[in-house]
């Protein structure tokens, strides 16, 4: 542990007038409008009193523990999931029971609390309130370097918070263990450092992302060294999106595995039945209001806590929408239970979840094409395609799956291994991967609302991708898999399954070889000019000479050879005219596939025949 200073400081009646300029120099640097009870917070956002019980009764139990082994406390979970909510409601929990040391609340549109500039000397401000000791100590310290402030996030800590308590606990004036002791930090991914005055401006530059993260994994390292490290009874809850800081110190091998317990409230717990009380309460406060109790039906409330997929932000934004009381609500209720966006509509009862799904599709967007080994790639692009294996692929394009898990979808795109979980790095508040029988990845959407958002142009806008462009770009992935192929095609084994190449590979190319004439032939986004590189590059060719393995190997394959056939010929159709020289190279290979069609249907059938008379088939080679 680093030296700490602390600065003793004399509690006579002069004591005050010594140490205020000091205490003035630190109101000058907090936050006002991140206190729980700021009035820039009014009517913030809690949970009703008979919701959210399971999860508020165990960070209370959590934070009321001494034993708890851990003295960190960490709850992420997706946007909307009611993460401030409940932060709000523990702050007036521990309020009332007295133990709440400091709370700070984060907003990326106040630029008084949207970096960690004023967070420490917050903190400072809250606990010197309950304590003179400890606030004469802050003052002197302050005091003996005005340009505390200015200094690291650990440095700030030391001299203003574990200093200061420090001479508390010296003074044997107040007992440690009846201090207030609950320190809470809401909203840590609204910490990005700019001075944002409107939440329609989402944080998009890169080098203001990348400051963001290193401002977040500063400060929890300054708990983690300062406040864990060091033997102080407080209790720490952070509340956060899932974002890339708090994610990565987390997981295993990460800054806080060991020293936090974890909730992750949108996998650990349905707020269905809770989302049901919040619309019954308020829905039956508006019958009392325009004097109709039957307004509404049990079964409205029930389509919209369905349409909300577990997330509280839904059902927020449809109650602040059907309240509007300028409005019918039984109109206003109409409109969200029946609403079909469509292209200049002026009606959008959604519009906030747009432009929170907006803002952070953009920033996810401009940091994962900034990485430099990402050159080229399409972002958007690549996750309509994992967005698509969730929703389902066309399965008369797609063979094996109309849902292909993560990891084939990125071998197929002709991505790095595990490449989806790069993608969803700074999608983590939206959308998570999970494992599933089989041991593989697939994507989960936490919002419903997210997955219709993506699939509306009218919504989306600019960030909307066709679904044809995925297929387009697919079919393209299929070409670049069979050229780029790492086999000597002179001497390929008899059977698929003794290709000598990893079993995801395999499986990728098993799809690409099916899937690659449908994909050309009904897609009109095709670039010909792709099509004769695939041809002059051999690639009819490669596709010739892996035919005859999985002929044997797949039978379902084998079974939808003409289909197979057909399409490719629908694709010669059509180049003929723009490409005669390609049109002219498949065709030669499709008379060749109908013939070597014919011929090994004809040895299948002779097989056949021979096994059904012979009784010693079963030794037979």
């Amino acid at each position: 542990m680093r030296d700490i200073h602390y600065y003793e400081v004399n509690t006579g009646g002069d004591a005050g007038d010594r140490s205020i300029d000091g205490w003035a120099l630190l109101l000058k640097n907090i936050a006002p409008n991140a206190l729980h009870n700021s009035r820039a917070r009014y009517d913030a956002p809690k949970c009703d009193e008979d919701t959210r019980v399971e999860v508020i009764d165990e960070i209370m139990e959590r934070i009321r523990d001494p034993d708890a082994p851990q003295r960190l406390l960490c709850m992420t979970g997706a946007a909307g999931s009611g993460k401030s909510a409940l932060q709000q409601t523990i702050a007036e929990r521990c309020t009332e029971s007295d133990i709440l040391s400091a709370a700070f609340f984060l907003s990326s549109t106040d630029p008084t609390r949207n970096n960690i500039s004023f967070i420490v000397p917050t903190i400072a401000y809250q606990i010197g309130l309950k304590h003179y000791i400890f606030r004469s100590s802050v003052a002197a310290a302050v005091k003996h370097d005005p340009y505390i402030f200015s200094q690291s996030l650990r440095s700030q800590m030391d001299a203003l918070i574990v200093g200061p308590f420090e001479s508390v606990r010296r003074s044997q004036q107040i007992g440690t263990n009846t201090f207030p002791y609950a320190i809470l930090i809401d909203g840590l991914d609204e910490c990005n450092g700019l001075p944002i005055t409107t939440s329609d401006i989402p944080l998009v530059n890169v080098d203001d992302r990348w400051r963001a993260e290193d401002q977040q994994g500063e400060l929890l390292a300054a708990i983690k060294h300062c406040i864990l490290d060091n033997d102080l009874p407080f209790r720490v809850f952070i509340a956060s999106r899932p974002e890339l800081a708090i994610y990565t110190a987390l997981q295993p091998g990460g800054l806080l595995r060991e020293a936090a317990y974890h909730i992750q409230l949108s996998d650990k717990y349905d707020a269905s039945a809770d989302m049901r009380r919040y619309l019954q309460r308020r829905f039956e406060a508006i019958g009392l209001r325009i004097g109709n109790p039957q307004w509404f039906s049990e079964g409205d409330i029930e389509t919209l806590v369905g349409a909300a997929s577990g997330q509280f932000i839904y059902v927020a934004t449809a109650y602040k929408y059907i309240s509007e009381p300028r409005a019918s609500p039984e109109k206003m209720l109409k409109i969200v239970l029946t609403w079909t966006p469509h292209e200049g509509q002026a009606t959008r009862p959604f519009e906030a979840l747009d432009r929170l799904y907006t803002n952070i599709l953009l920033a996810a967007k401009n940091a994962y094409e900034a990485v430099e080994s990402h050159h080229g790639r399409d972002f958007l692009l690549l996750f309509k395609a994992y967005h698509m294996g969730v929703t389902g692929f066309d399965f008369m394009r797609f063979s094996i799956s109309s849902n292909p898990t993560a990891g084939l979808l990125s071998a197929l795109l002709c991505l790095e291994a595990r490449a989806e979980e790069i993608l969803i790095s700074d999608l983590r508040s939206l959308v998570a991967l999970e494992t599933d029988p089989d041991g593989d990845l697939c994507l989960r959407l936490y919002h419903k609302s997210f997955s219709d958002f993506l699939q509306e142009p009218s919504r989306a806008e600019d960030l909307f991708v066709p679904e044809d462009r995925v297929y387009a770009h697919l079919a393209s992935c299929f070409m670049q898999h069979i050229i780029e192929c790492p086999l000597d095609f002179n001497s390929l084994p008899a059977k698929w399954a003794d290709l000598p190449l990893p079993k995801l590979y395999k499986d990728s190319l098993e799809e690409a070889i099916n899937d690659l004439p449908s994909f050309l032939s009904g897609v009109d986004a095709i670039d010909d000019d792709e099509v004769v590189a695939f041809t002059q590059n051999g690639g009819w060719h490669k596709l010739d000479n892996l035919l005859p393995p999985l002929l044997r190997w797949n039978e379902c394959f084998y079974g939808g050879l003409d289909l197979w056939i057909s399409y490719l010929q629908s694709l010669t159709d059509r180049l003929k005219a723009r490409k005669p020289e390609a049109a002219a190279v498949i065709s030669v290979f499709i008379e060749k596939w109908k013939n070597d069609y014919s011929q090994f249907e004809d040895e299948s059938r002779s097989q056949r025949n021979s096994d059904s008379v012979s009784p010693d088939s079963d030794s037979r080679e």
